[in-house]
């Protein structure tokens, strides 16, 4: 496995839709492993193909070790509720701010082999996974920022 570059802001990828994936395959495969290996060195708790440069719908979120989640082709057939949260990302390195998102989200998607499965998530993991899916559609979380946040200031919400 290899640890891959993240893409950093303005480049253009970042704010492309991305391709369906069509093909299950080793690449595939090689893509998922290499994309997680580079979320955890970067300490990130979700990474998006396109900010390894990659322009296909595949994302792999974390929240909590040893429970990855691979997102091919995902879709939000439901949302509800809402929350107010500190996002960051790691294509914005040390830029903070606070975003509102559905607080409960039902997501559909497809696992490494093209197998379909829904996943039903609140609070912090539905947050982490809109953040992830609106990547492969070309959003930016910083389009959804409401006020940017210093990091002294959160430095303050994690002591909280």
């Amino acid at each position: 496995m290899a640890i891959l570059p993240i893409v950093l802001f303005p480049e253009k990828i970042l704010k492309q839709k991305c391709d369906k994936v069509t093909s299950f395959d080793k690449k595939l495969a090689k893509l998922l492993n290499n994309m997680y290996e580079t979320m955890v060195e970067a300490d990130g708790v979700g990474l998006a193909a396109p900010q390894v440069g990659v322009k296909k719908q595949v994302a792999v979120v974390e929240i909590e070790e040893g429970s990855a989640i691979e997102l091919i082709n995902p879709e939000v057939l439901e949302m509800e509720g809402e929350q107010t949260g500190v996002e960051g990302c790691l294509s914005f390195p040390s830029l903070y701010g606070e975003v509102s998102r559905p607080y409960r989200v039902k997501v559909r998607a497809q696992d490494r082999k093209g197998s379909f499965f829904e996943i039903e998530a609140e609070d912090f993991l539905a947050r982490a996974l809109q953040h992830e899916i609106d990547h492969l559609q070309g959003v930016l979380f910083t389009s959804k920022v409401s006020r940017y946040i210093s990091e002294e200031e959160l430095e303050r919400f994690g002591e909280e």
